[in-house]
């Protein structure tokens, strides 16, 4: 599990990396050039980064390779200037290095892959690096989408998709070993498998902010709770608390997250002692 993220302050995929890591409460770090330098003037004050001894970026990038255990860059296409520098840094340092073509993949499955590679390689401290807002305007909001869809997976363990199939009867019939069987069973289950301050992050969501999650727990819930693999007596749960005809596993994750939502913000919710 990702416990600290680091990116060098640039506008554009260092930013976004920083802001998600603010956002949801992630440890971050990183160094920067002399001066707090990027394309837009001083670094705000806001990120609290070092500073290195010298102006130049290629320093700043290698020493944030260094204190890694892996990087991952972004791009809308090939790697070039500094983002294909930093490629060679990591190689330079023995250090792992992932790669995400914007243009070859879609949100959902980069974050899929990001995840796969953060546990084969023992990542825990992640290097997140990619082109400035000047050379690819789109880089921001695309790196910021990916990496919070990837720490929701993240907050929620592995995501065993090859259990979908029919592994996991017991003699034969549809009743699985491993799956919860109503919404309360389902809610305890994400609940178990979420760390105490992923709890507190979630229940201190806005209804909409929670809403946003949906589409990226979907695959995870639909596996693991096995809505598409005969796990009836969890749809019948999840269409009880439903007032639409023919609803599918779609309807049922948001019943479930809407209740998971509503759990922890009774049970971790911040409250402000006056």
């Amino acid at each position: 599990m990702i416990k600290k993220i680091i990116s060098g302050g640039q506008t554009g995929a260092d930013q976004a990396a920083l802001d998600i890591a603010m956002k949801l409460d992630i440890l971050y770090g990183g160094w920067v050039p002399k001066g707090r330098l990027t394309e837009d003037g001083p670094l705000p004050e806001k990120y609290h980064l070092q500073e290195m001894d010298s102006s130049g970026y290629p320093e700043r990038t290698e020493q944030n390779v260094i204190d890694s255990d892996g990087t991952l860059i972004f791009s809308h296409g090939e790697l070039s200037g500094g983002s294909r520098l930093t490629r060679e840094l990591a190689g330079k340092h023995g250090r792992p290095c992932l790669h995400i073509n914007l243009n070859t993949i879609n949100a959902f499955h980069a974050a899929q892959k990001i995840k796969s590679w953060t546990i084969e390689n023992h990542i825990e401290i992640l290097n997140v690096a990619g082109p400035r807002a000047s050379n690819d305007p789109g880089i921001y909001e695309s790196v910021a989408n990916i990496l919070e869809a990837f720490f929701y997976l993240d907050m929620m363990g592995a995501v065993p998709l090859e259990r979908e199939g029919n592994d996991g009867y017991q003699n034969g019939n549809q009743n699985f070993r491993n799956y919860p069987s109503t919404i309360e069973e389902a809610v305890n289950q994400l609940s178990r498998n979420m760390a105490l301050k992923d709890k507190v992050t979630v229940a201190n969501m806005t209804e909409r902010e929670m809403e946003a999650l949906y589409p990226r727990l979907e695959k995870y819930i639909r596996v693991n709770f096995g809505l598409m693999s005969g796990n009836d007596d969890l749809m019948r749960s999840c269409m009880a608390d439903l007032h639409i005809k023919n609803p599918d596993y779609r309807d049922a994750v948001e019943v479930i997250l809407k209740s998971f939502w509503k759990t922890l913000r009774n049970t971790h919710r911040l409250k402000i002692v006056k």
